[in-house]
Order: structure tokens, then sequence, then C-alpha cells
């Protein structure tokens, strides 16, 4: 039985030969990039740990859609392994980022420099920490039993001849729009942190599932995921930028600092007027949002859950729609 790792790897005939199935390839595709991530994630890197993240996520969201049907696939003992992995990388994300925004703020000399040194320091103590703490739970996961269980996931998707996993993506994406449009309906255009919070994960899943249906050949797919990963960047922003306002509050509160309260606050209320900002720029973008709701509901899930009339139209999988950016 291969292994994850031989069944990634370029040179082997099972996960990447011409004439395996669409499920196949997708799951491959996902398992290169987690494997590769990883390693960068391990080597120190900040954008590897967020990469890694997403291809984690992206796993977690095509393993029980493309599994659907098959007997004895082991699909759970998988899908707890992935989701360990991406507990262990969650340990430093948020830290990571708000690194980087630091970098950047520093970078627009408009900003109060002994503030942001402050929070930095701050900031730098807590990362280092938490580093200690996904390095050591990373330590701990059976990665070769993961690359074991996924190989052999791999095995009997190539082998199996049902097409149940369309239905069942088909299914779940209605789910996942229905949800969305619930936490869109929730937040309205009030600027309140949770409620937002809630609408950037709801876009997220979506989002993963979009994409798994734009890689089976279903172009009506791609714009809504556009859309979608429009309202979930700007989001994400917003998210980091309120994450780093803790930071900010925290670093007021350490006993030894070099700045003074009024510097502080004056980098907290630039903060925020970044955060009003990007919540301009999301309800500007709610219509585009919408429209990829109800696209995804009348045109793609039709598309997609109608069998192909020939296999060769199912093999024609789109470009992979991750990106250095993605969240």
């Amino acid at each position: 039985m291969p292994t994850f790792r031989q069944a990634v790897s370029s040179g082997n005939p099972t996960m990447n030969r011409p004439n395996s199935r669409v499920t196949t390839t997708l799951l491959a595709r996902r398992a290169r990039a987690l494997r590769r991530h990883l390693r960068e994630a391990v080597a120190g890197s900040g954008q590897g740990v967020h990469r890694a993240r997403v291809a984690s996520r992206r796993l977690r969201e095509a393993v029980p859609v493309l599994s659907t049907g098959l007997a004895d696939a082991k699909t759970g003992k998988v899908r707890r392994k992935i989701r360990r992995v991406t507990r262990a990388l969650g340990a430093t994300r948020e830290l990571d980022v708000t690194v980087a925004l630091l970098d950047e703020l520093t970078a627009r000399d408009t900003m109060p420099r002994l503030a942001l040194e402050d929070v930095r320091a701050y900031v730098l103590e807590e990362q280092e920490r938490r580093r200690g703490v996904m390095l050591k739970r990373l330590s701990r996961l059976d990665v070769d039993k993961l690359e074991r269980r996924l190989g052999s996931l791999g095995e009997t998707l190539n082998e199996a001849r049902s097409d149940r996993w369309r239905s069942a993506l088909g299914s779940r994406l209605l789910k996942r729009s229905k949800f969305l449009r619930g936490a869109v309906e929730d937040a309205g255009q009030l600027y309140e942190a949770e409620r937002l919070h809630k609408v950037r994960i709801a876009a997220k899943k979506l989002r993963y599932a979009a994409e798994l249906a734009a890689e089976t050949g279903v172009k009506a797919a791609a714009s809504p995921v556009r859309a979608i990963k429009r309202a979930q960047d700007t989001l994400g922003r917003l998210h980091d930028l309120q994450v780093l306002q803790i930071h900010v509050a925290a670093a007021q509160a350490a006993p030894k600092r070099h700045s003074s309260d009024a510097a502080l606050d004056t980098l907290s209320r630039c903060i925020e007027e970044e955060c009003r900002h990007l919540h301009a720029k999301y309800v500007a973008g709610l219509p585009a949002l919408q429209q990829a709701l109800v696209d995804i509901q009348r045109v793609v899930v039709p598309q997609l859950v109608r069998r192909p009339i020939r296999r060769a139209l199912k093999m024609k999988l789109a470009a992979p729609a991750a990106s250095a950016a993605d969240r």
C-alpha cells in the first residue's frame, strides 16, 4: 500500500496517472499542498504556517465529500488527524499575522514609533512561547500514519465507480450557502465584531466547498469563488486588525513600556479607523456576495450534480484556486 508521501510525489503512478478518477486527483492536490507547507511551517516560516493551515482545512473539506458512499474508507480517522494538524498550527497563526501587520504599520512612518515597538515586544514574547507549543504539538502527530491513511484513501477512490460525491458536494454547497446567507442577514450593515467574524467563518467554509466544484470543471463556480474570496479577504483583514487592537490594549496594561498612553491611544484610533473603512468596503460588496449565493444555488449545484455524459469531461480539471494570499 503506498504511503501518503509516495502517493503525492510526482513519480508515483497511483494518484497522478492520467486516467485517475477526478476524486483521486482532487485529494492528491490537497495532500501535496499540506505536505509541502508543513515543511515550511516546521522550518520557521510564518507564511508556511498560514499556508499549511489553509491546506489542512481544504483537505478536511474534501475528504468527507470525496469519500461519500465508500465502504471501509476509515475517513473518520483521517479527518481527526488532519484536524489535529489544523489545531497545532493555530497556536501561532494570529500572532504571525500580528507581527506582519506591525511591520506594515512601521513602514508607513505615520504611526507612533515607540507605541509600535512596545506592542511588538509584547507580541514577540508571546509568539515565541506559542511557537514552542506548536512544534510540540506537531511532534506528537503521527505524520507517517496520516500519510498511510491518505494513500489508502487515494487507492480506494481510484477504484471506486460511484459518483455519489457529486450529490454530497451539492448538498454541502446548499447548506454552506444557507448558513452564510443567515450570517450575512444577522450581521446586517452594523459594525459588530462577533457577527462579522461569523460571516467570515461561513464564507471561508463555503469557499472551500465551491473550490472543489470549480476544480471538477464546473466553470460557473469560478465567479462565486472570486466574490466569496473578496468578502473573506476584507473580513479577514478586519479581523486581523481587531486582534492587533487587543494586543495594543495588552501593551497599555504592561508594567514596562517606553511609549506614553497618548501614543498607544493614537495607535489604537488609527487601527479603529482602518477597521471602519474595511467594514464599509465589506458592506459595499454585499450585493456581489449575495449574487454569488444565488448563483451557487441556481447554477453551480445543478451543473455539479448532473452526471457528465463522457468520462473525459470529468477529467478536465480547472487550475487550483489557491494562492499565497489565501486565508
